[in-house]
């Protein structure tokens, strides 16, 4: 797609189009070039049966970071391959996902995101590569 010029009111109310991202709590904190910083509160829909953060809404934060990265400037890049590595527990109330990228080709891009809790223990990190369907 082409790339276009979007408010900030006009950027978030695309976002607010993954719905399962929005419905379960995930709000944009910021973005800039290629970067976006994305985050929930956390709630107990969030939590497995031993009372952690589940991974599945660990790698939605990462997956929602990633895609507002990739296409708040130029919308059509989608997920081609991701991997996570769990690296601890979240002790605070707030789970942080910041995604940067860290290469942008003609028709892929990669990105690293960053999950940390709001006392700054890393959670988790993912790598997500990502294909420009234009």
């Amino acid at each position: 797609m082409a790339k276009v010029n979007l408010s900030e009111e006009e950027v978030r109310k695309f976002f607010e189009n993954d719905k399962f991202a929005t419905d379960n709590g995930m709000v944009i904190e910021e973005y800039s070039h290629h970067y976006a910083k994305c985050s929930f509160e956390i709630q107990p829909v969030h939590r497995n049966a031993m009372g952690n953060v589940m991974g599945g809404a660990l790698f939605t934060l990462a997956d929602f970071a990633f895609a507002v990265a990739a296409n708040w400037e130029n919308a059509g890049t989608v997920s081609l391959s991701s991997s996570i590595s769990y690296n601890g527990v979240a002790k605070g109330n707030k789970v942080i996902a910041s995604a940067e990228c860290v290469k942008d080709g003609r028709s892929t891009c990669c990105y690293i995101i960053e999950l940390k809790d709001d006392l700054d223990n890393l959670v988790a990190t993912v790598v997500m590569n990502g294909f420009k369907m234009d």
